[in-house]
């Protein structure tokens, strides 16, 4: 129903007179009386008498007078919301993040809530090439990836991350190369950690580095807690040690194939106000941090 016609009943009713009524309308009476016509036409009844003493609800509009301002109260609050929506100040949207991202992406989502704190937001953690997928089939409306993405997304790098070696800090001080011959390395499952792994892999390869033997976990965390356990080694994401506790030897790497760029991926074909606004969120925390 036409949200004028119910606000010129509720202001008729109160005002009870149609002059007064089409005044606080800033309309003139003809098209007040052409609209209380046009809602009685409607509802298939007479809401109003009128006389000498101005328009006086039927036994049918005093019926109505409730529900229409329920109507127009509901109407109202649904184009407010609406208003919200459109803006991206109201809504939902879902985040990926993966291991490089442990720390960033809680970050710049605590940032984005404080300037929109009417969004619903999930994070999910992820491996990249199951972001990639999500991303692409509007289930996850950011991701936090390795960049370039493979597939066709649009991206923004955000920083530089590098493997690093950890072993136990009660340990002796060897080079990494004798780290990697003396303890197992420590690595997550192919279905988990498949770009580590493979970054993991070009750097072995290419530094003409080799390893005694391989033991695979399912997080970061058990991979963490087995290299303080003297379990074995591992080589994960210098970001990762935002979490690492002290019981960790952190031990800088050297040689090819030891970095890569992480950054947010969008589907940029996909109309979005609220990514945009998450986008645009990190972007001015950039260039806050680059200031």
């Amino acid at each position: 129903m036409n949200i004028r016609l119910l606000k010129a009943f509720l202001i008729l009713a109160e005002k009870g007179n149609y002059a007064d009524a089409a005044r606080a309308l800033f309309i003139s009476q003809p098209a007040l009386t052409k609209q209380i016509n046009l809602l009685e036409s409607m509802v298939k009844m007479s809401l109003f008498t009128r006389g000498r003493h101005g328009a006086i609800l039927t036994s049918g509009g005093r019926s109505l007078l409730p529900e229409a301002e329920k109507a127009l109260r509901q109407t109202e609050l649904f184009l407010h919301h609406a208003e919200r929506v459109s803006k991206g100040i109201e809504g939902h949207i879902a985040v990926g993040f993966g291991l490089s991202s442990f720390y960033l992406a809680p970050r710049c989502i605590a940032e984005f809530r404080r300037d929109y704190p009417g969004i619903e937001m999930s994070l999910t953690d992820l491996p990249s090439f199951q972001q990639y997928e999500l991303l692409q089939n509007d289930e996850l409306q950011v991701g936090f990836v390795r960049v370039p993405p493979p597939v066709a997304l649009d991206y923004l790098p955000l920083f530089t991350d590098r493997l690093v070696l950890i072993a136990p800090a009660t340990s002796p001080s060897l080079l990494a190369a004798d780290w990697l011959k003396k303890r197992p390395l420590l690595r997550l499952h192919a279905g988990r950690g498949r770009g580590l792994n493979a970054q993991i892999d070009r750097f072995l390869h290419d530094n003409a580095l080799f390893i005694s033997s391989t033991q695979l976990t399912d997080d970061i965390q058990t991979i963490i807690a087995l290299v303080i356990s003297g379990t074995g080694v591992a080589l994960v994401p210098y970001s990762v040690m935002h979490i690492a506790p002290p019981e960790l030897l952190i031990i800088p790497l050297t040689g090819k194939s030891l970095s890569w760029k992480v950054g947010i991926a969008w589907n940029a074909s996909k109309e979005d106000v609220i990514r945009d606004n998450f986008i645009a969120s990190i972007r001015k925390g950039m260039t806050v941090e680059n200031g």
